[in-house]
């Protein structure tokens, strides 16, 4: 049976500079400005090793190597 995903909710503070910055960011990538920063979170624990490697994006992660 698959996990049910309950995301949690926060406020974030950043300056005009930034916020421009990840618009600009988001928009190449063609992602939300929320799934942009969800997915630098993401990937920034991954780097970590504080989050395990899903099996999807260790499966992604292996098509683009090929």
């Amino acid at each position: 049976m698959a996990k049910k995903v309950e995301n949690k909710s926060f406020v974030l503070r950043v300056d005009a500079a930034t916020m421009d910055a990840l618009e600009r960011w988001a928009e190449d990538e063609f992602r939300s400005i929320n799934g942009q920063l969800q997915w630098i979170i993401a990937d920034a624990l991954r780097r970590s090793g504080r989050l395990k490697k899903s099996k999807t994006a260790a499966e992604q992660s292996d098509k683009t190597k090929e």
